[in-house]
This record gives C-alpha cells, sequence and structure tokens, in this order.
C-alpha cells in the first residue's frame, strides 16, 4: 500500500492526470484544504507560505481556536495543522472536539507546537494526532508530512466513498454532493437534473455469464458513461460540482448531476447521448454482449427539494422507463410517486406469495385441429392476492424477473404442474401433456436440470407428458450452450418445445440439431389469418419447415372459426385459445375435459 501512496503522489507532483481505477486518482494533492489553527497569525502565514511553494493553494486559517470546530464543520478539511498552546482554549480541548464529531473523526492532524516535552507528545498522540511536529518547523520536514498524511486521507476517502468495482464514487459520497449542491442553490438560485441509469435486463446477463463478466461490464459501462461525460477528476467533481457528476449507486445502477441545467431539454439530450453510448457492443472476454439502458430524470427544485426526494423521484421515472418498454428516456411527473410506490408494494408481496401459497396454476387446453380432442394443456400462472384478488402475469411477472424472483417461482410452476399432472393421472385423467414456460433466468448452469428432474421424480409424473417450453430468442442467444441444455434436458424426458416460433431469428442449421418436438406459432401470425395473406404465407412457411423436421406443431391465440378453419386447411396439428376455452383452475379444467370425452364417447 506505501509503494501505490508513494506512486501516486509522484505522479500527482508531476502533474500526471489521475486514471479511474487508482486509488489515489481521486482528488489531487495539490488542491487538498489545509485548516490552521494558531494564535500566531506570523506563524500561520510563515506556514501556508511553505505550502504555497510545495504546490498547495486552498487554506483556511484561524488564530482563535474557539472558532477552530465551527470552521472544521463549515468547511470539511482535508488536513488540519494545531498548535497546542493557545489563550482561551488548548489545542489539546480543539483535538478533543474534533475528534467528537462523527463527520471529523477520522480528519488527519498534525500538530506544530513549541511545547515538545514528551508528555505533551504523548497526549496529543493519545488524543488522535496523525503526527507532531516541534516549532520551529523544518519546511522540508513539514512538506514531506503534509503530503504524507494527505495521501493515507485520500486512499482512507477512497475506500470510504469509492465503488470498489467501478472506481466511481459511490451513494453515500454522491449524496453528501448532490446535498452540498442544494445547499448552494439556497445563495445561488439554480436549475439542475438527476439522471438515474438503470442497465436493463443486467441481471440475466450476471447470472448467464457469471459475477466476473457482471463486474467486468460494469466497470466498461462506467468508463464509457464518464468518457461520454467528458471525463475528469470524479472525487474532485463531487466536492465542487461545476460539471457533471457520475456515480454507482446501486448494483446496476449509475446516478448523474447535471448542475447549472440551461433547460430540461438539455438533460434529455444528455441522457440520449449516454443510452446511444450504452447500446455499443461491448467486448467481454469473447463474448459480444449488447446492453441498453432506461434512464429516469428528476429536477431541482420542482421535483423535490432535498437529495432523497430527487434520487427518489428519479428512480420512480427510471421504473416508469422500463415499464413503458425499455430503453427510453422518462421525466418524472407527480403521478409517478404513486406507480412506484404500488410497484414497491407488489414487489414486497411477491416475495411472501410462495410462503403464502398465493400462486396458482391455470390450465388452458390445447386441441386436436382434425378430432377436437383435448390432447394437452399449458399450465398458466396466476397470483391469488389476498387484497387485490386474481392478479394475472403482465401485472408481476416483470417485477419477479427484475427483483430475481423468478427463478423460484419459476421452479414451482415446474413442481407444481408435476403434482397436478400425478394427481389427475391417480384420478384417471391421463393422456393429455403438460406444458409450461421456462425463463430465461432459469436456464444459467445445471439448475434447471435439477428442478425438472427432481420435481418428475418427487412427483412420479411420468417424464415424456411434462413438455418445457423455451422461447426462440433465448436458445438463439447461446446455440451451442443451448444444444447442450436441451440434450441434457432430452435425456431425463420432458418433451421440448419452441415457443412463439417466428418472432426471433433462429437459424436453421441449429434448428435442426436441437433435439425438439414441436413448434408453437405465434399468435401473432394467428391474428391475421385468414384475411392476412402475409400472416397466411408465414404460417404455411413455419408449419412446412416444421414437418421437414418431425415436428408437432401448435397455433396459440385462435379466437375464431375462421382462424381454426384456416389452420385445418393448411395442416396445423393443434391449437389453443379463447375459441376454445380461457385458462381454467385444475377442477375446471378436469371438468371440461371430461365432459369432452364424455361426449365424444356417446357420439
Amino acid at each position: 500500500m506505501l509503494k501505490t501512496i508513494a506512486t501516486a503522489s509522484a505522479a500527482t507532483e508531476e502533474g500526471t492526470p489521475p486514471g479511474m481505477g487508482d486509488a489515489l486518482s481521486i482528488a489531487r494533492l495539490s488542491e487538498a484544504r489545509i485548516m490552521m489553527v494558531d494564535d500566531d497569525a506570523l506563524m500561520t502565514d510563515t506556514v501556508q507560505a511553505y505550502l504555497e511553494e510545495a504546490g498547495y493553494a486552498r487554506f483556511i486559517c484561524t488564530n482563535d481556536p474557539r472558532t477552530a470546530l465551527e470552521t472544521a464543520r463549515r468547511e470539511s478539511p482535508d488536513l488540519l495543522l494545531l498548535d497546542l498552546v493557545m489563550p482561551h482554549m488548548s489545542g489539546f480541548e480543539v483535538l478533543q472536539s474534533i475528534r467528537a464529531e462523527p463527520d471529523l473523526k477520522y480528519l488527519p492532524v498534525i500538530v506544530l507546537t513549541a511545547a515538545a516535552e514528551p508528555e505533551y507528545k504523548l497526549k496529543a498522540l493519545e488524543l488522535g494526532a496523525s503526527e507532531f511536529l516541534a516549532k520551529p518547523v523544518d519546511s522540508s520536514e513539514l512538506v514531506l508530512r503534509v503530503r504524507n498524511s494527505l495521501a493515507f486521507k485520500i486512499y482512507q476517502d477512497y475506500l470510504a466513498y469509492s465503488d470498489t468495482v467501478t472506481g466511481l464514487p459511490n451513494r453515500k459520497i454522491f449524496m453528501r454532493g448532490l446535498e452540498a449542491t442544494i445547499n448552494r442553490a439556497s445563495f445561488e438560485p439554480t436549475t439542475f437534473a438527476l439522471l438515474h441509469v438503470d442497465l436493463d435486463r443486467f441481471k440475466q446477463i450476471n447470472d448467464t455469464l457469471g459475477h466476473f463478466a457482471g463486474d467486468e461490464l460494469l466497470r466498461a459501462t462506467a468508463e464509457r458513461l464518464n468518457t461520454s461525460l467528458r471525463g475528469g477528476d470524479l472525487m474532485s467533481r463531487v466536492k465542487n460540482p461545476d460539471g457533471e457528476v457520475l456515480a454507482r449507486t446501486g448494483g446496476d445502477e449509475f446516478t448523474i448531476l447535471l448542475p447549472k441545467l440551461a433547460s430540461t431539454h438539455n438533460a434529455d439530450q444528455v441522457a440520449r447521448r449516454l443510452m446511444k453510448t450504452i447500446a455499443a457492443p461491448f467486448d467481454i472476454g469473447e463474448r459480444e454482449i449488447f446492453l441498453t439502458a432506461s434512464v429516469g430524470i428528476s429536477v431541482f427544485p420542482g421535483d423535490g427539494a432535498n437529495a432523497e426526494t430527487l434520487l427518489n423521484n428519479a428512480e420512480s421515472a427510471m421504473y416508469q422507463a422500463k415499464e413503458n418498454g425499455r430503453n427510453r428516456v422518462e421525466f418524472y411527473r407527480d403521478e409517478l410517486n404513486s406507480v412506484t410506490l404500488e410497484r414497491l408494494d407488489l414487489e414486497s408481496q411477491l416475495h411472501r406469495a410462495l410462503e403464502r401459497n398465493e400462486l396458482r396454476l391455470y390450465y388452458q387446453p390445447k386441441v386436436n385441429v382434425a378430432s377436437g380432442a383435448i390432447t394437452a394443456t399449458e399450465a398458466l400462472l396466476r397470483w391469488q392476492h389476498p387484497r387485490l384478488g386474481l392478479v394475472s402475469p403482465g401485472q408481476f411477472i416483470g417485477i419477479a424477473e427484475e427483483s430475481g424472483l423468478i427463478v423460484p417461482i419459476g421452479d414451482w410452476v415446474i413442481e407444481e404442474a408435476c403434482r397436478q399432472g400425478s394427481r389427475w393421472a391417480q384420478e384417471g385423467l391421463a393422456g393429455f401433456t403438460i406444458a409450461v414456460n421456462v425463463s430465461s433466468y432459469q436456464v444459467s448452469g445445471d439448475r434447471l436440470l435439477g428442478i425438472v428432474r427432481h420435481a418428475l421424480e418427487t412427483a412420479c409424473y411420468h417424464n415424456a407428458s411434462l413438455v418445457l417450453e423455451l422461447t426462440e430468442s433465448m436458445l438463439m442467444r447461446n446455440p451451442e450452450q443451448s444444444l447442450r441444455l436441451l440434450g441434457a434436458l432430452k435425456e431425463i424426458g420432458p418433451q421440448l418445445s419452441i415457443d412463439d416460433f417466428g418472432t426471433g431469428y433462429s437459424s436453421l442449421s441449429y434448428l435442426k440439431r436441437f433435439p425438439l418436438d414441436e413448434l408453437k406459432i405465434d399468435r401473432s401470425f394467428v391474428s391475421g389469418i385468414p384475411e392476412d395473406e402475409t400472416d397466411v404465407s408465414i404460417v404455411r412457411a413455419i408449419l412446412a419447415l416444421a414437418e421437414s423436421l418431425g415436428l408437432k406443431t401448435v397455433a396459440e391465440g385462435v379466437e375464431t372459426q375462421a382462424q381454426l378453419d384456416a389452420l385445418r386447411a393448411l395442416g396445423c396439428d393443434t391449437y389453443q385459445g379463447y375459441f376454445c376455452s380461457v385458462p381454467l383452475p385444475p377442477d375446471e379444467f378436469a371438468k371440461l375435459v371430461r365432459d369432452a370425452r364424455s361426449a365424444a364417447s356417446t357420439s
């Protein structure tokens, strides 16, 4: 550590611009605020002259020790030079009061005194003095002691106020800088903005590629943002924010202070520039990764008079940007508070939904196009909220994904579907498969394999009666990894289906290698048939592709007789949708199947 400090100090003295990752590049030593307390004005003038010659330029002097504590509170110095023997109040008393202040507790203090007796020195060190120099002071030694004390102070500030992954200021120091900006605004009325940047789907990338790659991606993002904000000494800008200030304030969240804003349009321009910067591909290891970001903006003074309110409102606007589709900018509006509070409340309750047994599976039948028999069903998640009633997935799946709850919820869906299938089989209601949707968050590592194996074995459910539906885009994100996963799943026994087929981009060379059983035609193509010739052509092409690969086909979202007739003419195997039935609770679905079979047997 000493070598690092010496190197950083030397680099600073030579005028080398500090790098963002260097522990001591937070502020130039010459910019340090040095406070002197001595009743002898000649002494403070002499010491200041020595230090000015060494390159220091920022001094706070008081010749009345009674004002020392209040001055230190107000000015927040980086170093204190303190005499011991003074009228009205001794240096010992000043030191004791300084050490009792939480914000000044670790301020380095160099004692400069003519009282050099051992007992004075010992008492000063016991009270927390960092260094002890006897008067008359040797100028060379003074400069060296000041430099070393400041270097350690800067290093301590780095540890306390910097994010360990990116090297950016952390939330704590950012909030201090924001509060200082607000305080200055009371004397110099001004408008400024906060930009709260959240990386879209970062958790998915982090879980898939691992935390090492995730940290590397965060560092690369921080460097891009800092460059886009035209760089500079980050911690100095926090203390004296005349330019933009960037900090990492959460896991994948960055916050930017834009001081002295000419107009809100400027904040929008900066936000869009940052989003464009993030959208360029990242090279992480041997992978090319694409990111987008959602940005929320709050503006002082209209959107909040204090730091916490401003940041909370910028976060609210960011959540609204995500709700509106991600990769966009939203300004804070008053009504967003209630929306954000509702969202936070829903997330909090969702954490308890599993343990309170509030989640439910509803079942939508899949019907053979030719015979009209129910041959399969899809398990669809619902939340039986104690106050809100039955909550659809559209209201909580996004929250579950962003909070990480989608993984345990997805595990429960697989296990419950197998349990329900086993119960139906014991009741004599067998002969159809149960499909469940697999989230992209569940496919990292071998977790999915373990959950599927455990669910089938525990429920004693026939392996081939379970169908796992994976989206086309999920499989094509990493085709080789998907190929290994599908092969391992196939060994366990469930059937495999590509959901929403046609909405992504599949390589036919991989598609023919995937051990699939079924293609599901996305509802966006089904809704247009038979009127839309383009949709008819697309469905016909998908059916022909499936036939050539030996795959069964399911058309989803069928709502009319005309759509069903068109699918029958085109040769589709199975359909599902409201034309047959809405998703039903288990008992109602079982009754539907029994009634259909009874009607078929008597006809």
